[in-house]
């Protein structure tokens, strides 16, 4: 493995741990009660099981490789934008067409996801040293 692809598993790894602790943070330590009164209120039980931790961080891999492909395409904001457009308003789309989303969250999630974005950009360019500019 050439040290360009070291660079590149490193950037990657460290985008999705950035994306995890991002994630954890806000769904379990700030909203959590959140979520789980909007599962009351539908009937349900919030899902937080181990297993649903664990597809969250496949998710955040997930994320973070297509931050990492974005990228080498394009600039630092086009990257961040293109990846929070559809990491995350789709997934809201999608969880709101399902009544699942607790709306009320929006304007926290938000700004919270698109930092997400922005740093987990951040690091990747930085680590995998892909030009800031392009």
């Amino acid at each position: 493995m050439g040290f360009v692809n070291l660079r590149a598993l490193l950037s990657v790894i460290t985008a999705t741990l950035w994306i995890s602790i991002s994630e954890f943070t806000r769904n379990e330590l700030l909203f959590k009660e959140y979520w789980i009164k909007h599962y009351q209120t539908l009937g349900l039980d919030f899902p937080d099981e181990p297993i649903n931790g664990a597809i969250w961080g496949l998710w955040s891999l997930f994320l973070a490789l297509g931050i990492f492909q974005l990228s080498k395409k394009f600039n630092f904001i086009e990257t961040a934008l293109t990846a929070w457009f559809f990491a995350f308003l789709m997934m809201w789309v999608a969880i709101g067409n399902l009544n699942v989303l607790p709306t009320s969250l929006l304007v926290f999630a938000m700004p919270l996801s698109l930092l997400e974005c922005v740093v987990a950009t951040w690091i990747i360019k930085s680590l995998y040293k892909i030009n800031i500019e392009k």
